[in-house]
């Protein structure tokens, strides 16, 4: 039997070991058993691919399945970014399957099913797809006993592209951008995001240069992660061009990633506090801020100063997605780089990030750098954070680890102020730090976040916390 579980953000494995096409059919027949169930055979059924090894031949298998059963299938003509597809899900008022590992090592594949809210699957639906499949798997139904009656269909193939770019259109000012003659660098990073960011900037008339253009299954020999280790290339250029940003996003283009005029890599915190302060003061909407647990208190500074109201979430997308259906939500943003906004869809969206960071600099006049520096300012303080991943022997010495922290009372120099425990435990310290240790959903180990307000307290305050629980 197989072990086929989704995440947080999908089901993904290694290609020719547990990614195989037998495991593929069985989660294609799991979720066309799930849309029945739900949505009834009149469902349309959207599926697209990122351009990881073997992502185009196992999708299309998958709609090959899906549509033989008697589904209205369209496929994606071409390698597609997970928003992209997400948003045509809305649109459509159909669900999509997308076959992405995201930022995932070049030897991993994935499939994430996206309901029509547009937003990560929740954990009930998920549940609900293992279910199917274990079914599947021990004989108890056939899948295709469910769809005897009905008239099998073929699969037609869509370029969902311009769907996507009439949407952003209503969200993005174009124009303002072009008119601001801001210098940009599009670091394709081998991703999804090429023939879709750099078309938004020609098609608007907007000036840039690009790098690694090219779709590759192994993406450059590196990782697709817009982070500073994989964008080297990009970080060294713009250092030797005067007054340029550079951009990238993920193998799915749905995480930014965003390099400033002096070379340095922006962390989506900035980036979220900077874009909720442009939402709020130049484009004049409203609305609550989504923040993860694991997101900087800079947020809460800003939405504080700015009168926005904060919900926060346990650490992932599938979280904040969901609050910002059920909230009037202005922004939702977490950690790691996702992001998305009122009017757009409950997914993260890399695309739509790296163009609202474009329009604020437009709207303000000013680099980023000074957008940054005007932050610092605006919040009074500097937030400083790390993660590692603390390995445990077995499972079992995860609560041990968590009880630990729950009963420190300082460390670093600081007093606790008060604890949550709405994702692992995450102890606050002071006015400007905190620890949030969290267990992975897979490995005996947990991943441990730090925040103080200069590396000096940061070291201090890691010091301290592994010492305790070493």
């Amino acid at each position: 039997m197989t072990k086929i579980k989704f995440g947080t953000d999908g089901w993904r494995a290694i290609v020719g070991e547990d990614f195989t096409g037998v495991n593929v059919e069985l989660v294609a027949k799991a979720i066309a058993k799930y849309v029945l169930d739900t949505y009834g055979i009149d469902k349309e059924i959207i599926i697209g691919y990122d351009p990881r090894n073997m992502a185009d031949v196992f999708s299309k298998l998958t709609a090959d399945i899906i549509s033989s059963y008697g589904f209205k299938v369209s496929y994606s003509s071409r390698v597609v970014p997970t928003p992209v597809l997400a948003y045509c899900a809305k649109n459509r008022n159909a669900c999509a399957v997308m076959f992405t590992a995201s930022h995932n090592p070049p030897e991993y594949l994935g499939i994430k099913f996206i309901p029509d809210y547009a937003g990560p699957a929740t954990k009930e639906i998920t549940d609900k797809l293992e279910e199917n499949i274990s079914q599947i798997e021990n004989g108890k139904w056939k899948i295709e006993n469910v769809f005897d009656n009905n008239k099998k269909n073929t699969f037609t193939f869509v370029d969902f592209s311009e769907e996507y770019y009439e949407h952003i259109e209503t969200l993005i000012d174009f124009e303002k951008i072009k008119d601001a003659g801001i210098n940009i660098i599009f670091d394709g990073l081998f991703s999804a995001s090429i023939g879709y960011f750099d078309t938004l900037l020609k098609n608007h008339g907007i000036k840039f240069d690009s790098m690694n253009m090219v779709h590759d299954v192994n993406f450059g020999g590196g990782m697709p992660e817009p982070k500073p280790k994989y964008m080297t290339d990009l970080i060294a250029k713009i250092k030797s061009t005067k007054n340029t940003v550079g951009f990238a996003n993920d193998g799915d283009a749905d995480r930014f990633g965003v390099i400033n005029e002096n070379g340095e890599y922006v962390t989506p915190n900035e980036i979220i506090a900077i874009l909720l302060k442009h939402l709020k003061e130049n484009k004049k909407m409203s609305g609550c801020l989504v923040k993860t647990v694991g997101a900087s208190l800079m947020l809460d500074k800003v939405a504080e100063k700015t009168g926005v109201k904060v919900v926060e979430t346990p650490v992932g997308f599938k979280h904040v997605g969901q609050a910002m259906r059920e909230n009037d939500c202005l922004i939702g943003g977490e950690e790691s780089g996702g992001l998305s906004i009122k009017g757009h869809i409950p997914e993260k969206d890399g695309l739509l990030a790296n163009l609202l960071v474009l329009e604020a600099m437009a709207y303000w006049g000013k680099s980023l750098v000074e957008l940054q520096q005007e932050l610092k300012e605006f919040v009074g303080a500097e937030y400083i954070n790390d993660r590692i991943d603390f390995k445990l022997n077995d499972r079992s010495g995860v609560n041990v680890v968590i009880d630990k922290i729950a009963e420190i009372k300082s460390a670093g120099g600081f007093e606790l102020t008060k604890t949550d425990r709405k994702d692992g435990i995450k102890i606050y310290l002071g006015d400007n730090s905190w620890v949030l240790a969290r267990p992975s959903g897979t490995e005996p180990l947990l991943r441990i976040y730090f925040e103080s307000d200069s590396k000096e307290n940061l070291q201090k305050l890691k010091d301290d916390i592994l010492d305790e629980i070493k």
